[in-house]
């Protein structure tokens, strides 16, 4: 990327790779027949260059040990892949111990430990998860959120105990867009945006409304909230590929965004398209901000 022109970068800061097992992964219900495949590196590079897109992140999704050790050895052979979110279990006695022995994983940057698995609502505000947080920032590493939107003051209250800490909410906190929730989610999130530590991802988004009938004018109130709540400087995009294929295409989400984007600055839509995941994941030392690394 050192001598691609900036205006024509493009990182896509949340997408997953696996490879598909029979039994599957608990969150994969019957609806998504389509995504029991295998995903690889060669599938992403096609789709991503297609639309532009020059570096990506590559997300969790297995919650296992195993898994981020096998996305950091994907990431050391594929050059489009600038950033690695792997899994650890925080609340675990012996954590601190397990992050350090896999932080310096190859493009390992980030932890995501998902939130809104736990049928207990207020998990993420329980000590043992809240001391394993605690032993991220020491080792520069990141924290991505991914919560339901009814998570989101308990979230606020969480972030406020870790100020040094990076957090990345994923997939705009994922708000009941099929169900037309919008007003209560917007406050939280503004809310949630005033603390400067607190990232955002512009993604997941049409897999929370509704699959086959959804519009671009129904997501743009989101959007428009996400940029008022985080400014560019702290909103990032992502595909949520493959997930999002179970409502748009890569390319479709991806010119949705630039669309919504289309009368920011150039400035600001460069802060969106990359320069954002670069500075919230230390990509590239592009700004001497407190979260550069």
């Amino acid at each position: 990327m050192g001598t691609l022109h900036q205006e024509n970068r493009c990182i896509d800061a949340h997408h997953h790779l696996w490879s598909y097992r029979d039994t599957g992964y608990a969150w994969m219900n019957e609806k998504m027949h389509g995504l029991r495949r295998d995903f690889s590196t060669e599938d992403i590079q096609m789709v991503a260059s297609a639309s532009g897109v020059t570096g990506t992140i590559v997300v969790e999704v297995e919650r296992t040990a195993e898994e981020t050790r096998w996305l950091t050895s994907m990431a050391a052979d594929t050059s489009l892949i600038l950033g690695v979110v792997g899994w650890a279990d925080l609340a675990a006695p012996g954590i601190a111990f397990e992050l350090e022995q896999i932080a310096n994983l190859p493009k390992l940057k980030g932890i995501r430990y998902p939130i809104h698995d736990e049928p207990d609502p207020n998990y993420i505000l329980r000590d043992d998860f809240n001391r394993g947080v605690s032993a991220l920032w020491p080792l520069g590493l990141t924290y991505d959120v991914l919560i339901f939107e009814d998570h989101l003051p308990q979230t606020i209250n969480f972030v406020d105990r870790h100020p040094n800490q990076v957090f990345i909410v994923d997939h705009i906190a994922k708000p009941r867009i099929r169900q037309g929730s919008f007003h209560q989610w917007r406050s939280s999130l503004l809310d949630l945006a005033r603390r400067p530590n607190v990232f955002c991802k512009l993604s997941g988004m049409v897999t929370e409304a509704d699959w086959t009938n959804w519009t671009p004018e129904v997501l743009a109130p989101y959007i428009d909230t996400v940029l008022e709540a985080f400014g560019p400087q702290r909103l990032m995009f992502g595909s949520d590929w493959p997930l999002v294929t179970l409502a748009s295409s890569y390319a479709e989400w991806m010119q949705i965004v630039r669309n919504q984007i289309a009368d920011l600055s150039s400035s600001e839509r460069q802060w969106i398209l990359w320069k954002t995941a670069s500075e919230a994941y230390g990509l590239e030392q592009i700004q001497s901000g407190p979260y550069s690394r």
